[in-house]
């Protein structure tokens, strides 16, 4: 019995460690714009309705992915997106099988859909400066840890699934 409340205590920390550490996505996917932006709409829009439709749909799909991600790493990680507080297993379920970074690509997909609903390219050139110290971290630290950490089961899924464009079809572990 004290397995079972020791798992449930050890998701419970790791839902609240992962839901306070959702402060940095949303600085980065809704402070950060509003401050360049203050939210305001160019008018008129680039590209009209079809551009603010597709950011919306960016903003949604990036929304959906970011928590998706931060539940399966509480739930399944028993840890949190946060380098300080990193999962104790690998998450290669959900988006994780399709691209090993879906926060920061989702990060990226909503600020870009901020611009296009917008109508405000200051917000595509601050996804591509961000995108900047994000690839740095991923090579230089994040890879390298997670290398150590996991060896081999890390090895694979790294060749298997790609780190920032999305592959067609989910990764089967195996």
């Amino acid at each position: 019995m004290r397995a079972s409340g020791d798992a449930t205590r050890e998701k419970r920390l790791a839902a609240l460690g992962t839901t306070v550490f959702a402060i940095a996505p949303a600085t980065v996917a809704g402070l950060l714009p509003w401050v360049v932006t203050r939210w305001k709409v160019q008018e008129p829009v680039p590209g009209g309705l079809v551009a603010q439709c597709a950011g919306v749909l960016l903003i949604g799909a990036g929304t959906a992915v970011i928590t998706d991600s931060f539940v399966r790493f509480a739930l399944e990680g028993l840890g949190t997106p946060a380098p300080f507080a990193p999962p104790k297993n690998l998450v290669v379920s959900g988006c994780y099988r399709f691209v090993r970074n879906p926060i920061y690509v989702a990060i990226g997909s909503a600020v870009t859909g901020q611009g296009l609903l917008l109508g405000q390219p200051r917000l595509f050139v601050l996804a591509a400066l961000g995108a900047v110290p994000v690839v740095a971290f991923v090579r230089l630290h994040e890879e390298p840890t997670l290398a150590r950490k996991f060896g081999a089961e890390y090895e694979d899924y790294r060749a298997s699934v790609p780190r920032w464009l999305p592959r067609f079809t989910p990764w089967r572990q195996g």
